[in-house]
């Protein structure tokens, strides 16, 4: 069965890459990825070398599939491995390029192997096969789902990482009182007191999906998401024909929520739905107000959850501010494939110390949660 690799997924058309991915995954259909591409927001001069990876039956109809990108880097991936490309630069041994399955930029778990099991094990042999021969030093798979962490686990040289996030979840709350009547006398009043803060600086709030806002919206849009990179004078991942891309592509996943103050907007967040998940992606505000931020991207989002009945809310990377409002630590998984074999030693050394971390981290975490005990 012959193995292809796509360098831009305009080469094969929308509706046989969306035939393997899940129906409630927005960040793996052909349209976001595709955006990220046909944007120059990946691209091999942002480091991002698109390298999706097919298999195909000898009639051309594509049994598996990875979103891959040969990387030069290790930004816009959130799990963190600088620490073995400066080893591995010190030890003269190349770590870059390396190959990368995963959403760039969206520290969000799903599937990346996509496909039948059996023929998605054929799909990883021929790629862990073509790494040397691509002067690749591994293979990553990053924000794993289940079934590819059946997959992988079985694998001979394949090494699991583990993370940490912090999700919401709905408990069939009636309204975002019913949530804070869950929490701790303490923890409530600071919520109600954070509402009330911002309420009082004149906020309203306005909802839209992908197809309402105007160019002109976006370019808001737009300037505030740039702007949360500014302020640490990094550039940002993405670039402004992005969001107009995507807003094309599939607007009915896209909810942009703007915090207005006298008639003007001055802040929003950029958040897609699918199934039952709400996923808070990018935040941003042109000046300083208190506790807009946690409002913006955290409250709003909760009641926007509960009005439309969806079960969890992923607010992606970082946080133990998302803990104290009621978001639970989640454990992620990474895999991790290296050809050298000294470097694949010294990383398993290290994944299993980090995992004892990790757990204990999460283990914790939960005692701090704001929930009432009983």
């Amino acid at each position: 069965m012959p193995t292809l690799i796509l360098n831009h997924l305009a080469e094969l058309d929308a509706a046989t890459w969306d035939a393997l991915v899940p129906a409630d995954q927005p960040f793996l259909r052909h349209a976001f990825l595709r955006s990220l591409e046909d944007s120059g927001s990946v691209t091999p001069r942002t480091g991002w070398t698109p390298s999706h990876r097919l298999l195909a039956d000898d009639s051309g109809n594509v049994l598996a599939a990875m979103p891959a990108y040969a990387k030069t880097h290790s930004f816009g991936e959130y799990v963190f491995d600088h620490g073995w490309a400066d080893a591995c630069a010190r030890a003269g041994i190349g770590y870059y390029p390396k190959l990368l399955c995963a959403v760039p930029f969206s520290p969000v778990g799903g599937p990346r192997l996509l496909g039948e099991p059996q023929a998605l094990a054929l799909l990883l042999d021929k790629v862990e096969e073509s790494l040397l021969e691509q002067g690749q030093s591994g293979l990553h798979v990053n924000f794993t789902d289940p079934a590819a962490d059946a997959t992988l686990q079985g694998r001979d040289g394949w090494l699991e990482r583990l993370g940490c996030q912090f999700h919401w979840r709905n408990q069939g709350y009636r309204d975002f009182q019913d949530f804070l009547d869950a929490l701790a006398s303490r923890k409530r009043k600071q919520m109600r007191k954070e509402r009330e803060q911002v309420a009082g600086q004149g906020f309203d709030f306005r909802w839209y999906h992908g197809a309402e806002l105007s160019e002109a919206q976006w370019d808001f849009v737009y300037a505030c998401y740039a702007n949360t990179y500014a302020v640490r004078r990094r550039a940002p991942y993405l670039t402004r024909d992005f969001f107009s891309l995507l807003a094309e592509r599939m607007p009915e996943a896209i909810r942009v929520v703007m915090a207005v103050q006298g008639g003007r907007e001055v802040a929003m967040a950029f958040s897609l739905v699918a199934g039952d998940s709400f996923y808070g992606r990018y935040w941003g505000c042109l000046a300083e107000f208190d506790r807009l931020h946690f409002e913006t991207c955290f409250y709003q989002g909760m009641d926007y959850a509960i009005a439309e009945g969806l079960q969890r809310f992923d607010a992606g990377a970082q946080g133990e501010h998302k803990l104290i409002r009621g978001f639970e630590p989640v454990i992620t998984r990474s895999w991790h494939y290296l050809l050298h074999p000294g470097l694949r030693t010294a990383v398993e050394d290290f994944l299993g110390q980090e995992r004892v971390g990790v757990l204990a981290y999460a283990e914790e975490a939960r005692s701090a949660l704001p929930f009432r005990q009983g």
